[in-house]
């Protein structure tokens, strides 16, 4: 992979993909799928968007290729595309969000993703979970 300044067609297509994340709702959201997949009821609910806009703010994601769908009846559930994606969303979290943003990043690269380290496992053998 080449510097963005040895390639002006990458460093196109990366501002390109850095102007999906730039909008505040969309950054919400993504945050939020970090946790894992998430029904749009769940989404509205944990972000309080409202879902006129919720529905305009997820469609603008599936088009950017920044969420992958999956339908269960009437229920349509989202969840980060790949690795990529929660990469971008940790750095983004980690740079912009409370502390030093260098050890954040330090943290961020040295760590699980937090969708694992931090769900909650439930069922008759979570006593025997060892870390």
């Amino acid at each position: 992979m080449k510097a963005l300044w040895q390639s002006r067609t990458q460093a196109d297509v990366a501002a390109d993909k850095l102007r999906k994340f730039a909008q505040s709702q969309r950054l919400m959201i993504l945050s939020l799928l970090l946790d894992g997949e998430k029904s749009v009821t769940e989404i509205d609910v944990a972000t309080g968007i409202g879902q006129p806009a919720l529905s305009q703010q997820l469609a603008e994601l599936r088009k950017a290729e920044l969420v992958a769908t999956r339908r269960q009846a009437k229920q349509v559930y989202y969840s980060l595309a790949d690795e990529s994606v929660v990469l971008c969303v940790r750095s983004i979290e980690a740079v912009f969000g409370a502390g030093d943003p260098e050890q954040a990043l330090l943290n961020m690269v040295r760590s699980e993703p937090r969708r694992e380290r931090d769900s909650v496992i439930r069922g008759a053998a979570n006593f025997a979970r060892i870390r």
